[in-house]
């Protein structure tokens, strides 16, 4: 099982020719409510591969709240700990696409930001018990320590949005995933092997149409993404770091499950918003079977 405590957000989604600059004005050519949230979004990734989830974070009490439970009522994620906050809106992610499929992001956390220590020690026999523990940086810092402290199982961390990390989380982290930029932050460096300085087992640093390279202390294996055409980036890398979870929740080796990671998180720019690229369980395999062994 995979508990995952983050964010989750309702997602504006705008269809823009280039993304604005400060004082500028651009008009859009459409524009579309689809559910998001790096923490629900990567939930809903590992499970549409097959995996039990447990999400533990906050919605407000709101209409966009009710129908956010609907959505991952509808994906199979166990909702039990999602918390009701009734003195926070629902957050809400507003976000340009441009015609290359980069995307540009901004978020109001409302009640995401109120997730804390104590919904994590409400949800602990979840968080201590699960295979693995997702965790990423929309919620309060001190919820992300409770909850890497509480895991017994692999703790995954998406150091995403960037930020520094106190030495008690890199601590307790077993996988690290961050994107050059994230890295960057963390050691001054975009070079994957920055990460080697770093004081957690192993990174993943994910490259975007390059694929991903998983750094150890004295290993670094690149693994290639697969040739698609870009329609929106938005969600590629909650993709990528649920489809990682499952395949460790699974069993599988950590280069087996980066591998399938990779592969989902290609599959999840080929269409526009965040989880409506994500594959399922037959989709993922389907793809991996064009690669060979």
């Amino acid at each position: 099982m995979i508990a995952v405590v983050g964010s989750v957000n309702r997602d504006l989604v705008v269809r823009v020719d280039h993304h604005p600059v400060p004082g500028e004005t651009v008009l859009g050519s459409g524009h579309e409510m689809m559910p998001g949230g790096k923490g629900a979004n990567q939930a809903v990734a590992a499970a549409r591969l097959g995996r039990d989830v447990v999400f533990v974070g906050r919605i407000g009490a709101d209409e966009i709240g009710r129908d956010l439970v609907g959505e991952f009522e509808r994906e199979g994620v166990d909702v039990s700990h999602l918390t009701v906050d009734s003195e926070a809106p629902s957050g809400l992610a507003i976000i340009t696409v441009d015609d290359a499929g980069e995307n540009a992001i901004v978020v109001s956390p409302g009640a995401n930001g109120r997730v804390s220590p104590s919904d994590v020690e409400a949800a602990s026999a979840v968080v201590m018990t699960a295979t693995v523990a997702l965790l990423q940086l929309e919620i309060p810092m001190d919820a992300v320590l409770a909850a890497a402290a509480a895991s017994e199982g692999i703790v995954i961390l998406n150091a995403a949005p960037a930020a520094h990390l106190p030495a008690a989380l890199l601590d307790s982290i077993d996988v690290l995933v961050v994107n050059r930029g994230e890295l960057a932050t963390l050691t001054g460096s975009g070079d994957p092997l920055s990460a080697r300085s770093l004081p957690v087992p192993v990174t993943v640093v994910t490259l975007g149409a390059e694929g991903a390279r998983i750094i150890r202390a004295d290993t670094g294996e690149s693994v290639a993404a697969i040739d698609v055409t870009p329609v929106d980036t938005t969600g590629a890398g909650d993709t990528f770091c649920g489809a990682l979870a499952a395949g460790l929740d699974d069993g599988l080796s950590l280069e087996s499950s980066v591998r399938r990671a990779v592969v989902a998180g290609s599959l999840a720019v080929t269409a526009i918003g965040a989880r409506s690229g994500m594959p399922t369980a037959p989709e993922l395999e389907g793809a991996l079977r064009t690669l060979g062994p």
